[in-house]
């Protein structure tokens, strides 16, 4: 005879969680169990935030996330920043922002993030099945059959909660897609998002490997900008990385896996438009002494990004004086400050992103209750959706977000025993 639950949710990361305890909140006399594959739950919270787990942001808005933003909006209204605050703090999890607007617990470990939510999901009665990977789910009349790798169970309502195929070694395989299409939805192509960049061998990034600055990186496709932004980038050994770089990535990793002409371009000095820095070159040759073009850059670059720089296009200028910079020689130094191309190669792929793009479309479930459009008693929810956020904790109030959403709504197609 086949176990039976009231509500089975199929992966136990952040999202699943979450659903979880909202179920149980809502209406304690529910079964509810969890399954997932891992024998060790909650590896993407705790190596997440650097072992921190940036648990949301001061500020979170439908225009922090890319996807259908109106339904985005009218999921995140519904379990803002401010509710997972209380939330945690009803966990007995306190928080801290940080200037950048991020939230970490007050502890700074991610490991206090887990453990309050394992605590809770056990106070509740949430039975948690480990190392129960899901290979398939049929609707048979008013229930589902989920079969599982240690037998079958039954369940009047689903939430479909496995993630994506974001750092792949904490779980995340990307099977829940093909359980949410053998149930009739369909899937936006996915790809890395939030993911460092490979460079050119050829290009000077190794000589800078570890140094770090604010930049403006563009994107553009077939000569159309499509995105720019500015934030912090850091040099690696094999290309960049760094928040504006990681927020970048989704736009030419998309463009690049469909075969469209994209082409990625840095400026080094975004505060200061071409002819400013022009004016600045210029003014500071009319100055007594000789100074070099790597020494006057270093005065707004770390010391080598300016002495790379300075050569990058002409190998000469790095012991040329400012006051014998010829007018060309000047506008190919401004060209290269200012609009340098980038040779990226590829990304570092699933294994390093972050988060993945693409997933169920919002579209097909309702944002009143993260229920399928398609298949009554299902509901789908966090990386699984086609909904990708910057960085900065936008990914993990997503997943608050929906889970409660479908936490709290599955539970309430019961009765209530009061």
């Amino acid at each position: 005879m086949p176990q039976h639950t009231d509500i089975a949710i199929i992966g136990a990361g952040a999202a699943g969680l979450a659903a979880g305890i909202f179920a149980a909140g809502t209406n304690p006399n529910l079964r509810i169990i969890l399954l997932d594959s891992a024998k060790n739950i909650g590896a993407k919270i705790l190596v997440s935030g650097g072992g921190r787990c940036n648990i949301t942001n001061q500020r979170v808005t439908a225009s922090d996330f890319h996807g259908n933003r109106k339904l985005i909006d009218r999921i995140l209204r519904r379990f803002d920043e401010q509710a997972t605050i209380r939330w945690f703090e009803s966990l007995g999890v306190l928080l801290q922002t940080e200037a950048t607007g991020k939230l970490f617990p007050v502890s700074n470990k991610a490991r206090t993030v887990l453990d309050a939510l394992h605590q809770r999901c056990a106070a509740l009665g949430v039975s948690l099945l480990t190392q129960h990977p899901v290979r398939d789910i049929t609707r048979e009349g008013d229930e589902f059959s989920i079969q599982h790798s240690r037998g079958t169970l039954r369940a009047n309502r689903v939430i479909l909660a496995t993630g994506g195929r974001s750092l792949p070694k904490t779980g995340s395989d990307g099977s829940g897609w093909a359980l949410a299409q053998q149930l009739g939805h369909t899937v936006q192509p996915t790809h890395p998002a939030l993911v460092p960049l490979l460079l050119d061998p050829s290009f000077f990034h190794a000589t800078l490997s570890g140094i770090s600055h604010d930049v403006m990186l563009t994107t553009t496709i077939a000569g159309k900008t499509i995105d720019r932004r500015t934030g912090s980038l850091l040099w690696t050994h094999f290309g960049i990385s760094g928040p504006v770089v990681l927020d970048a990535s989704r736009f030419w990793v998309r463009a690049a896996t469909q075969k469209e002409d994209v082409h990625l371009y840095v400026n080094c000095f975004p505060q200061l438009s071409p002819h400013d820095i022009e004016k600045w070159l210029i003014q500071t040759a009319a100055l007594p002494g000789r100074k070099t073009i790597p020494a006057i850059l270093a005065e707004r670059l770390p010391s080598r990004v300016a002495a790379t720089l300075a050569s990058v296009h002409e190998p000469d200028l790095s012991r040329t004086p400012v006051n014998l910079l010829s007018k060309e020689a000047r506008r190919i130094l401004v060209q290269s400050l200012t609009n340098l191309e980038l040779p990226i190669i590829g990304s570092r792929g699933w294994n390093f992103a972050e988060v993945t793009a693409g997933g169920v479309p919002l579209e097909q479930i309702s944002p009143q209750s993260m229920g399928s459009r398609i298949v009554p008693g299902l509901y789908v929810i966090g990386e699984m959706l086609d909904c990708d956020g910057r960085i900065g904790g936008f990914n993990f109030q997503w997943a608050w977000a929906t889970g409660f959403l479908a936490g709290s709504h599955a539970a309430l197609q019961f009765p209530s025993s009061d």
